[in-house]
């Protein structure tokens, strides 16, 4: 029996009839085509399904599409749908050297945002607890970290929401 979500991602609304039992990474990538967000563990250890709903950072592998009926939700596409160009977050992991395989990339950028949306001004330890749950087998974080933080500074100006 299927049920109806109605939800906003990336600032689009859809509504349609799903099985109760999709996982919202299943709806994202093979029901909407969005991509961006990866499945790696499908227990919610890794955070490469990491997207943001209603602000805060979610793994979608361990969440129920239906769940998300009513709220918002952003995915790595949605960051560059905002404004046509790369999000701030996006070209300090390109210019500080963040991005090595690029599959933990999108987690690590959505559970940063949700963080800097939050927290305009993180100390180091605020924003390795926020990508705590995103598991990068290339960089060893540093340049991760570096990157996040670099965000914040005034070239990049996003201490405030988008």
């Amino acid at each position: 029996m299927k049920k109806e979500i109605r939800v906003k991602i990336n600032g689009e609304t859809y509504s349609m009839d799903i099985d109760p039992r999709m996982l919202l990474v299943e709806f994202l990538r093979e029901t909407l085509g969005l991509t961006g967000t990866k499945v790696g563990c499908g227990m919610g250890e890794c955070g490469s399904c990491t997207v943001i709903v209603n602000g805060e950072a979610i793994n979608s592998c361990l969440t129920l599409a239906v769940d998300v009926h009513g709220k918002e939700v952003m995915t790595i596409e949605g960051l560059y749908r905002v404004a046509n160009k790369l999000h701030p977050i996006q070209e300090s992991f390109i210019n500080n050297g963040a991005i090595q395989c690029g599959f933990c990339t999108p987690g690590m950028i959505l559970a940063a945002k949700a963080l800097l949306d939050s927290t305009p001004n993180p100390s180091i330890t605020e924003i390795k607890g926020a990508i705590a749950g995103n598991i990068c087998r290339c960089t060893g974080y540093k340049k991760i970290i570096e990157s996040i933080s670099h965000a914040i500074s005034p070239e990049y100006n996003i201490c405030h929401k988008d």
